[in-house]
């Protein structure tokens, strides 16, 4: 899903605050091609993957992971490419947390995060010749962290875990977000079709957290979408931005009401 990007929205906790994009220590996507990414099982009981107390943490100016949404890295920076590895070793768990305003101050050492964010399992990982990383991280679930650690070159935090978002959405609210997503995509002389999450295969936890990754906003906002206490609050809160966005596109550059006569 592509959309324009704007710097205003709906203001929350993390709404408030805008992130700016520079280079660090990993970005989203490939760096270059990787030539064959190979799976890397997890450590799972029953089928489940185990979530430990103590993960290592990659904070990112420009990131919100969700859980059930697949994100590629190239890691390049020396200390998160000692992080990926110690991943491969053990239960490979990775936590994404985002930067607060102001990370350039600090940004070797340890800049400030959100506090707030989730752990990603690595399901692909591909080794550079020159040592960097292509990985690919599904996501798992939220966590906050309560303290960090300061025994490895990259961070490591001991965290507390969302209990999994269980149940369905409100009636009629994936409907009610489905028309916005339709509606929204159109006004920006796009396709919407029925695959993908806008089908009805996907739950609704997959449904409500692919649009808020996706959707083309500020990463801060993203944030406030990320800390929602519950699924039913996130999607109120997507259902928010969708329709603040549709109003943006309504109004012509300097804000003034188009006509409509």
């Amino acid at each position: 899903m592509r959309a324009v990007r704007t710097h205003r929205g709906p203001a929350g906790d993390a709404a408030r605050r805008r992130g700016r994009r520079r280079p660090t220590g990993g970005t989203p996507g490939d760096g270059a091609r990787p030539r064959a990414l190979r799976a890397v099982p997890g450590v799972r009981h029953g089928g489940a993957v185990t979530l430990p107390d103590v993960i290592p943490v990659f904070p990112l100016p420009n990131v919100v992971l969700f859980p059930q949404i697949v994100l590629p890295l190239h890691i390049f920076e020396p200390r998160y490419r000692e992080m990926v590895r110690d991943a491969a070793r053990g239960p490979r768990l990775i936590g994404m947390a985002l930067m607060r305003e102001g990370w350039q101050q600090d940004y070797h050492g340890a800049p400030p995060i959100f506090t707030t964010g989730t752990v990603g399992e690595m399901v692909r990982m591909e080794e550079l010749p020159d040592g960097r990383f292509n990985i690919v991280l599904r996501g798992l679930r939220e966590f906050v962290v309560q303290r960090e650690l300061r025994r490895r070159a990259y961070r490591e935090a001991v965290v507390i875990w969302h209990a999994p978002h269980a149940g369905t959405l409100p009636s009629g609210m994936r409907e009610g977000i489905t028309a916005l997503v339709r509606l929204y995509i159109e006004r920006l002389g796009q396709e919407a079709g029925d695959e993908g999450p806008l089908g009805a295969a996907a739950d609704d936890e997959t449904f409500v957290n692919f649009f808020a990754h996706h959707l083309d906003v500020p990463p801060v906002e993203k944030q406030a979408l990320l800390e929602a206490a519950t699924l039913a609050e996130r999607a109120a809160r997507l259902r928010d931005v969708l329709e603040f966005r549709l109003e943006e596109l309504r109004l012509p550059p300097g804000g003034a009401p188009r006509r409509t006569h």
